[in-house]
């Protein structure tokens, strides 16, 4: 039964919210808190549900990440954070109610104890979800700008890389272009001296013979 409630349809929404997975409310004391969880674990755990261990498994892991939720330190201050947020619901009935008065109606819905706490399990739970997006698309953005980053010092680094050996290149051949430029100024590189230019001369003209 547990498995099932903790694997049904939308329970990846649902079990973001580490109060509806081990089914206590907030502000309950760490020693409930700890008897909830090792009840819930009991139940849940892999070795006692051998005829359905994968599933059994999975719901032992959403059991076991609720309660490290909840445990002392960052991580149930967060959660407490997010209780208090919830806590707008309140706000919100004190207005239904103030609003129902001025229309003539004694009581709302929300009057009824157990409708209150659905609304506000259902806050709480949609808050938790809420967050959980927003860290996701933190992370990924983070996670972008990292790989630019990477990009971009790959980019630069081969740059270095190639400069740096073209360097090396021309440093090696340094000798060789000397010895090269030296045997051809003595192998007769030098230019030869271009003769005077006198222009051309005319032909001569032959003496014509009268008879």
């Amino acid at each position: 039964q547990q498995i099932e409630r903790l694997l049904k349809p939308g329970s990846t929404y649902l079990n973001l919210n580490p109060y509806e997975v081990l089914m206590i409310d907030p502000g309950t004391p760490d020693d409930k808190i700890r008897k909830a969880y090792r009840k819930l674990s009991f139940l849940v755990h892999p070795d006692k549900n051998l005829d359905e261990k994968d599933r059994a498994q999975k719901a032992f892991e959403a059991v076991n990440k609720a309660y490290k939720m909840l445990e002392e330190g960052e991580q149930k201050q967060y959660c407490e954070g997010v209780v208090e947020e919830a806590q707008v619901v309140t706000e919100e009935v004190k207005e239904k109610r103030k609003q129902a008065k001025k229309e003539g109606r004694d009581t709302i819905p929300e009057d009824n104890p157990e409708t209150y706490q659905q609304l506000f399990r259902k806050t709480l739970t949609k808050l938790f979800a809420d967050l959980d997006i927003k860290k996701r698309q933190l992370e990924e953005r983070d996670q972008s700008e990292r790989k630019r980053q990477r990009e971009q010092e790959e980019v630069e680094e081969n740059k270095a890389k190639r400069e740096k050996e073209w360097k090396k290149d021309w440093e090696s051949t340094r000798t060789d272009r000397v010895d090269s430029w030296r045997s051809f100024q003595q192998k007769g590189g030098k230019k030869k001296k271009a003769k005077a230019y006198t222009g051309i001369k005319p032909p001569k003209l032959k003496q014509e013979r009268r008879t």
